[in-house]
């Protein structure tokens, strides 16, 4: 298989974690972002770059600009895989936990895909994570407001933007995923045991990111076995 250039977000814990080492032991080359890089950083991988990257802000984001100018030609994925999750009830959240939501789920990733879409060939494909609690009809569940309505945007644009970029790619999908016992989950619902780990659903993404564009691109992909 041909080695690519993968950039991950959200890299310091779970799903995102595992999917650094999926990738590098693959033997592609990946660019780690998270808010804290100390946990890839201390993986020492030859073939992974990873410095503190806030999606949110203007000047971290440049940081990725400038470091893909300069050492990479062309970005085969990106998987927007960042998340910031609220649990707490609707009366009593804040125009700023809404924000702080949206930042990060929606408005930091938007910003990150248009950085890296000069980048990208008709054969790259971009991965949004989003989670069953954006799916119209699915399951919803008290304390979610802000995050599961932040999901559900991220899954309209990527609907639109596949059909935007539909002539010259690259692909773009979303996969809403269900519980995967992370640290996320377990701020979402204390105590509760989800039926896959990080490390199984990162599986499942690390295959569909190297091959879902071959089949789908528009396509939100309910990957759940359990809601929650």
């Amino acid at each position: 298989m041909k080695k690519k250039n993968v950039i991950i977000t959200g890299t310091s814990r779970g799903i995102g974690y595992e999917l650094v080492s999926l990738f590098t032991d693959a033997g592609h080359n990946v660019l780690a972002l998270s808010r804290n890089d100390v946990p890839i950083s201390g993986l020492e991988i030859s073939n992974c770059t990873c410095f503190p990257c806030d999606i949110t802000d203007d000047q971290d984001l440049k940081k990725v600009k400038d470091f893909l100018e300069e050492k990479w030609e062309t970005v085969d994925i990106l998987i927007n895989n960042s998340g910031y999750l609220v649990n707490k009830p609707f009366s009593k959240l804040k125009k700023e936990d809404f924000l702080d939501s949206y930042e990060v789920n929606v408005f930091g990733a938007a910003a990150l895909t248009q950085l890296v879409l000069p980048m990208m060939s008709k054969q790259g494909h971009v991965v949004n994570i989003s989670s069953m609690g954006g799916i119209q009809g699915s399951m919803k569940f008290p304390g979610l407001a802000a995050y599961s309505s932040s999901k559900g945007a991220i899954i309209t644009l990527t609907e639109v933007l596949a059909e935007e970029f539909k002539e010259s790619g690259p692909s773009f999908n979303a996969l809403a995923l269900g519980a995967v016992q992370t640290e996320m989950l377990e701020e979402a619902f204390p105590g509760y045991e989800a039926p896959l780990s990080a490390e199984e659903m990162a599986a499942y993404i690390f295959d569909f990111a190297l091959n879902g564009n071959r089949y789908y691109n528009g396509k939100v992909l309910q990957v759940s076995s359990s809601t929650p």
